[in-house]
């Protein structure tokens, strides 16, 4: 289990009576909103853009070259997207450069359909608008009612009515109704999947839309898509993000389709499907309470690995994979039950309960299966493959794949920066870009799904970092679902931007096998999740910034740039430097350690303002084996933060500079006013501009005055990665404890 980081009042750390208004982390820029959010491949669309700390922004990025941005002149929020012809549909995370570096992501679609943007209310059947077949409608929920659209029905041709809003970073939990002319409702779909309707009569119809609990406003956005469909497979789906669950999909080596596809009907015993082992089956849950049924011959000794994704496709199921073995005495059979196969566990411990979020912020495991399976006699084997939740389900584009093989040892990776829990028990859980101050360091959890066995250690790595910035992987133990990559930037590093690579790298079977790490993040900042719970997914790439507009509040790193070397069972003392930027509350903050292995190293205090300290790390309380090692020390303090204070007098200057021209505008005003009633009255108007100029630029001042005033600011602060070697223990050594 990963370290909990409890703030406690033994920790000691003081904390104002005022706790609950402190500041949760050092302010990180965020892309809030994008209106529109997408857009059609081969054409521009404007677009514009809500974030915060945001300041001073100068680039709109994609993670994809083929898409770019130019700002819109005279505007701070407005950017001219271009999207090239041969832009794959999907969702692309797009992101701004601002005075804090790059922020977090927000997702930008892309599609073949044509686009249209709601800009007037419809909220009523008689307001409702109009939508051709084969569009996209990007709109904003109107909270506490519904959105009306209209569409013209052609008796017998299909359609789709696709609400993309979870999987494009929405936080709108979409109702879809169809009805026809007067209001009645023909289909419902309140899990945010596709309407499929094929019109009974030509004729107006209409989709309601609108958010399970009657939420609203700009964060609560969505792309409604009305598409004619040929043929009689599966509606249409808009793209969506990746969830964090789908890290361990797919295999390595994976063939992009199935080698065989599901034939029904297959659900009763008798009408079981005979395959072969291995198999790769494409198949789907479909229609409601749908089981499907494999049969299949196995001998005494075999070891096979099941697994089944769906879910990891994108789709809202919960598989489950029940095996059986077949006997038969005459007529008469009698099944025997192997093995159930459920959920793929998460690296990390979950929430309690479903209602109350209390566990860490990411889960990487899935409701997908993957398991093994032994059989212990030769015969004839079923396996079954059912949704659990698909009795209500009547949706054939609830498709799986069922794999079964022969044991291949293997991992997946994600990582993710660390959050902490607050003493009240609520969790912070904030979108956190790779956006580093000078002289920080962050932390990253790196979470692993080892596949048909394999439980070897995983060393972590980085690459592609820009200057000034590095990183330190603390290897994934053997047996063990986490480890920790941690990042540091120098404290003379400067302005840079780079799109990093994290690696995990293993042994398996003598080979070594790379494979790419994908970081994930929390979609919205979520200051108490005890009443709404994150919604993390995986993020495209990795971006990485250093910002020297305002260094850390404190670095801690070894006094030396070295392998610390000892022997097994010797106590290891690793002097530490320290250095302070602000003012801390408390009179220490308690250091822990990150590392496997290292874990259990003692808690011990670093005195605030002090420019050293000494680690004291007990090999033999330890038990550490000789080998190599990387930990880091991390503790959460308070600190006075300012936030952008060498703004301040710059907004001084421009608030006496428009109080100048607004006197100046006063003057001349009164000075022409009994002279030419044009010139007075285009005078008075230059003067009206000008006191509202100087509001506003008065109105800005004490805004950015307010937020550089020192505010109490809790996080955590990370050492730098701090190298250990250590060596067989000779005779003497070996049995003395120091």
């Amino acid at each position: 289990m990963h370290p909990k980081l409890t703030l406690l009042i033994a920790c000691g750390i003081a904390f104002a009576a005022t706790a609950f208004s402190q500041q949760v982390t050092l302010p990180l820029p965020r892309l809030l909103t994008m209106m529109p959010m997408g857009g059609q491949a081969g054409t521009a669309v404007e677009v514009t853009i809500t974030g915060e700390n945001t300041e001073d922004i100068t680039e709109l990025l994609f993670s994809t070259p083929k898409i770019t941005a130019k700002p819109v002149a005279g505007t701070e929020n407005k950017f001219t997207i271009s999207i090239a012809a041969d832009v794959s549909p999907g969702v692309y995370d797009a992101r701004v450069m601002s005075r804090l570096g790059v922020s977090s992501a927000r997702g930008f679609s892309v599609g073949k359909l044509s686009e249209v943007t709601r800009v007037k209310a419809n909220n009523t059947p008689e307001t409702a608008m109009a939508l051709p077949a084969n569009t996209v409608c990007n709109a904003v929920m109107t909270k506490r009612a519904v959105d009306f659209y209209s569409f013209q029905g052609v008796k017998g041709k299909r359609v789709a009515v696709d609400c993309a809003a979870i999987g494009i970073d929405s936080r709108l939990k979409p109702v879809l109704v169809l009805a026809d002319a007067q209001g009645r409702d023909l289909l419902v779909n309140r899990t945010g999947g596709v309407i499929d309707f094929t019109p009974p009569a030509d004729g107006v119809y209409l989709i309601k839309v609108n958010d399970l609990t009657f939420q609203g406003g700009e964060r609560h956005f969505y792309r409604l898509a009305l598409q004619e469909v040929a043929g009689k497979g599966p509606a249409p789906r808009q793209a969506q993000t990746a969830t964090v669950s789908t890290m361990s999909w797919p295999p390595a080596g994976l063939a992009a389709t199935a080698k065989a596809n599901e034939t029904e009907p297959n659900n009763q015993p008798a009408e079981a499907q005979k395959i072969t082992l291995p198999c790769d089956i494409a198949g789907s849950y479909f229609p409601a309470a749908d089981v499907d049924t494999y049969e299949f011959t196995a001998k005494k000794g075999e070891t096979w690995w099941v697994e089944v994704a769906s879910e990891r496709l994108g789709l809202n199921t919960d598989s489950f994979v029940l095996l059986q073995q077949v006997k038969k005495t005459g007529d008469k059979e009698t099944l025997t039950d192997v093995a159930e196969l459920y959920d793929i566990a998460p690296p990390m411990k979950v929430t309690s309960n479903g209602y109350s979020y209390d566990g860490p912020v990411y889960d990487a495991g899935s409701p997908d299966v993957m398991g093994k399976v032994e059989i212990k006699e030769d015969g004839v084997y079923r396996l079954q493959v059912r949704d659990l939740f698909g009795g209500t389900r009547n949706d054939a584009g609830n498709v799986y794949r069922l794999i079964v093989r022969q044991a291949a040892p293997d991992f997946a990776l994600a990582s993710w920066a660390v959050h902490m829990t607050l003493r009240n028990g609520d969790r912070s859980a904030l979108s956190k870009p790779l956006a580093l101050r000078a002289g920080n360091t962050m932390a990253f959890e790196v979470a692993v799904i080892r596949r048909d066995g394999f439980d070897g250690e995983i060393e972590v790595g980085m690459e592609g970092l820009p200057p000034g910035v590095t990183a330190g992987g603390l290897k994934i133990a053997k047996g063990k679902s986490y480890g920790h990559m941690i990042i540091s930037a120098a404290g003379d590093a400067k302005r840079a931007f780079s799109i990093a690579k994290m690696f995990g790298r293993a042994t398996i079977n003598g080979a070594t096998i790379t494979h790419p790490c994908r970081v994930a993040s929390v979609e919205w900042p979520v200051k108490d999740a005890t009443g709404d719970i994150p919604s993390p997914r995986l993020m495209d790439d990795i971006p990485v910034t250093v910002s020297d507009s305002e260094p850390a509040p404190i670095t801690i790193a070894a006094s030396e740039n070295k392998v610390w070397e000892a022997k097994a069972g010797e106590t290891l003392k690793i002097p530490l430097k320290i250095t302070w930027r602000n003012e801390f509350n408390g009179t220490s903050i308690k250091l822990k350690a990150y590392g496997a292995g290292f874990e259990g190293v003692k808690e011990f205090d670093l005195p605030v303002k002090a420019a050293a300290q000494e680690a004291v790390i007990d090999l033999a309380a330890l038990k550490t084996p000789p080998g190599d090692y990387t930990l880091a020390f991390y503790g959460i303090g308070i600190c006075k933060y300012s936030y952008n204070p060498a703004a301040v007098p710059l907004a001084e200057a421009a608030q006496k500079k428009a109080e100048q021209i607004a006197i100046t505008a006063a003057a001349e005003a009164k000075k022409i006013a009994a002279t030419d009633a044009a010139a007075a009255k285009a005078a008075a108007e230059k003067q009206k501009q000008a006191e509202a100029a100087m509001a506003a630029a008065t109105t800005r001042m004490k805004a950015l005055s307010s937020a550089a005033a020192p505010a109490d600011t809790v996080d955590i602060f990370v050492s730098e990665p701090i190298r250990i070697s250590v060596k067989a223990a000779t005779g003497a050594v070996a049995t003395t404890k120091k």
